[in-house]
């Protein structure tokens, strides 16, 4: 007792010294009830850019079982609810695992059951070794003083199978597995059978290859179970090791949200498949319509895994630049099928920032220099094809004159600031709304001044900086809305600001262009109780605004985390510290399951704090890492 005392109160002074995955078990809890068919809201463990996933069971009657395997090309579907279904038959008679002492965790990059029962110790592990495939090995010990006599089945159903003393198929997954003693199936489900006398102390293993290969392209590796867990091991332990070496100051608690997020990151993580040329990263394993690689998400999706997988978010990054047209253009989102491919819109211009960030954690030269003309690419084209008078300041816009795909372009969708703008044509394949929006030119402020410090680090000349002073001079002089005290959008040809504050407003403030006197202003509604200071802080609207409806208005009301961060980080820029800690503080103890089990929402309910939208979130976990790292 005094031990294990001892190591939790060292693991809440300095959670790097003990950045090792045994000590965060169970940080989301993937304990669920068997699902079946396109019900896809379990929490799931996915590995390496795989695209198939588990869970752990629930029920006692499914002790055994690994729920799964969840596929998710294009549309998330489970094909069993088990495809492998453990059974142990002990001299003859089947023993039941629920009634023995077990275990059933989570840990990151593992799951395991283990079972001590009738004299035999019973452990499955589950691991990912590449990006199609999952090992699952089974190891039987017989702890007794006698030889017994050991039967060991593996079932499942899983519809549509052919099987065989070797393993079975079904369209694009496949199970291999030691040759077995016998092997029924029809084309509903299997049973696989072996035969072993164990001696006292004798154990029995034997290690099954899970492959999901939606591209058809199964590897066929050889694998060594041993071996591969240790690697999976210190790939974990080393994650956790670069991230804690940048965030010892978090408390247990902390700790574990922070590890919550790493996983949820790598859960949504996805190799190279068909259509999409590099790795990247899903917004969400848990929502049909996200099952694609979004390009701002991606940006802020990098930022956080650069601090423990640097590797990663370059390809996130890259995997949507594959795409950049002939013009610069970025699509809105990309599919493993380029018909799917939203060419319609972008999203906000955060590439640089997110390719600075990577850097600032790789230290990759070489990756800066491939991305540096692609990105100023991408960052020229905005002012080519999303200034419609030309005076130096954008708007948001779409390529087919579409309104719904210029709110998409803002990335706030149906956000009230927008309630009133209609469409200009710009060029034969560009319009933008009739308005001017102030975080889109805070953006391209930012990442004007990110381009010149990108363009330092590859040896390039440029004038970045002075484009920055004169976008800034702009922008101060036509957002800033100094009878309200905050920065507001403005529409084309008419007088005055779009009366309806949200985080565009604070914006600013991240991307350092605001005077001090603006800055305060600014900061004073952030603080207000009335407005933006709200259960969970920092509402995508502000809470005395009339059209405020956090549970029907995606982007009116509710709390999302990248807007919340930029509006902390902002705080801290102009000096207003401890505001932002009592906002971040608000934020952890407040959102529903942040420092428990349970998943990271898309976004949350700024009163009660219930989260909303999607589960197990990507770019919520990047920017709470960042959130955590920076408190």
């Amino acid at each position: 007792m005094k031990s294990m005392l001892f190591s939790v109160l060292l693991l809440t002074v300095m959670p790097g010294a003990f950045a090792q995955r045994a000590h965060f078990p169970d940080v989301l809890n993937l304990r669920t009830n068997l699902p079946q068919g396109r019900s896809i809201e379990p929490n799931v463990f996915s590995d390496m850019g795989a695209w198939h996933a588990y869970a752990l069971p629930l029920e006692e009657a499914d002790y055994g079982a690994f729920a799964g395997p969840l596929v998710m090309d294009m549309n998330g579907r489970w094909l069993s609810d088990a495809a492998s279904r453990l059974s142990v038959t002990l001299n003859g008679q089947q023993i039941n695992l629920a009634e023995g002492k077990a275990a059933i965790h989570y840990y990151p990059g593992l799951l395991e059951q283990s079972f001590d029962i009738k004299g035999l110790s019973v452990k499955q592990q589950l691991i990912f070794v590449s990006g199609r495939e999952a090992l699952l090995h089974t190891r039987i010990i017989n702890r007794g003083s006698r030889p017994v006599q050991l039967q060991v089945q593996y079932s499942g159903k899983v519809k549509g199978i052919t099987a065989d003393q070797q393993g079975l198929q079904v369209r694009d997954f496949e199970i291999s597995w030691p040759v077995a003693d016998a092997v029924t199936s029809d084309t509903m489900g299997y049973a696989a059978v072996w035969k072993k006398t164990l001696q006292p102390g004798e154990a029995y293993a034997q290690t099954q290859r899970h492959s999901y290969a939606p591209d058809g392209k199964h590897p066929y590796g050889k694998y060594d179970f041993p071996v591969e867990l240790k690697k999976n091991e210190l790939r974990w332990n080393g994650y956790l090791s670069k991230y804690f070496s940048r965030a010892s100051h978090l408390n247990t608690a902390e700790s574990r949200l922070a590890v919550k997020c790493m996983v949820t990151l790598i859960t949504n993580w996805r190799s190279a498949s068909k259509h999409i040329l590099h790795d990247g990263v899903f917004p969400s394993v848990n929502y049909q319509g996200f099952y694609g690689v979004w390009s701002w998400d991606s940006w802020k999706q990098a930022a956080g895994i650069a601090m423990f997988f640097p590797e990663l978010a370059k390809n996130n990054i890259r995997s949507m630049f594959d795409y950049q047209d002939e013009h610069g253009m970025i699509a809105d989102c990309i599919y493993a099928d380029k018909a799917e491919n939203n060419w319609r819109d972008t999203k906000p211009p955060l590439a640089a920032w997110g390719v600075w960030e990577v850097y600032q954690y790789s230290g990759d030269r070489a990756f800066v220099r491939e991305m540096l003309p692609r990105l100023i690419r991408y960052h020229e084209w905005w002012f080519r094809h999303r200034d419609h008078d030309q005076n130096g300041l954008c708007e948001y816009g779409s390529t087919d004159g579409t309104r719904i795909a210029a709110a998409w372009e803002s990335g706030m969708d149906n956000a009230v600031r927008f309630d009133s703008a209609v469409m200009l044509q710009n060029n034969k394949s560009a319009w933008s709304l009739d308005q001017e929006s102030v975080d889109l030119n805070a953006y391209l402020y930012a990442e004007k001044l990110y381009l010149a410090k990108l363009c330092a680090v590859a040896g390039e000349q440029n004038n970045f900086m002075q484009q920055a002073e004169k976008l800034k001079q702009l922008i101060g002089d036509r957002f800033y809305d100094t009878s309200a005290g905050y920065f507001r959008d403005r529409m084309l040809g008419a007088p005055g600001h779009v009366p309806a504050d949200g985080p565009e407003g604070w914006i600013p403030l991240w991307a350092g262009l605001a005077t001090p006197v603006q800055a305060a202003a600014v900061k004073k509604k952030m603080e207000d109780t009335a407005r933006f200071n709200t259960h969970i802080p920092l509402p995508t609207l502000s809470a005395d605004h009339p059209a405020f409806d956090p549970m029907k208005g995606y982007w009116r009301g509710p709390v999302w985390l990248d807007q919340f961060a930029f509006g902390t980080e902002g705080l801290r820029k102009y000096g207003y510290r401890a505001l932002a800690a009592v906002l971040e503080a608000k934020l952890l103890a407040g959102a529903e399951g942040a420092l428990t089990d349970q998943p990271v929402y898309e976004n949350y309910h700024p009163l009660t704090g219930k989260g909303l939208n999607a589960r197990n979130f990507s770019w919520s976990a990047a920017h709470l890492l960042m959130i955590l790292k920076n408190k």
